[in-house]
């Protein structure tokens, strides 16, 4: 793989948030991508709307967000793990989400099918 590790993070992060601004009209304030062995993990900050922070400050708006926030990652998570496949070269085994509704971060994690880390190196 002729990509350094850090300009293939920026890469995803860019991928990332092109993707989160098509399917949701905005994207986070910011995301940090990392490489990690044989994991892809990124930290979406800023993600809740104005209309979920609003709902976040009730218990039973919370639940309602991180609900939400489910669903719509179930329905779009083939096209996160297409854009990680698509910069890795590596298949997506398995992807894991959750979103913080105190900090309004949300974290996606990717188990790939080889250790990226040492195909970095090479």
């Amino acid at each position: 793989m002729a990509k350094s590790k850090k300009k293939l993070e920026v890469e995803l992060n860019e991928a990332f948030i092109k993707l989160h601004r098509e399917l949701f009209g905005r994207g986070p304030q910011e995301v940090k991508t990392y490489i990690v062995h044989d994991m892809i993990i990124a930290r979406f900050k800023g993600v809740l709307t104005i209309e979920e922070k609003h709902l976040v400050s009730h218990q039973y708006g919370r639940k309602l967000v991180k609900q939400m926030r489910q669903v719509l990652r179930e329905m779009y998570s083939q096209n996160f793990e297409d854009i990680v496949e698509q910069y890795t070269n590596c298949t997506v085994l398995s992807s894991h989400s959750d979103i913080s509704t105190k900090k309004g971060e949300r974290i996606e994690v990717f188990i790939l099918d080889k250790d990226l880390e040492i195909l970095i190196d090479q």
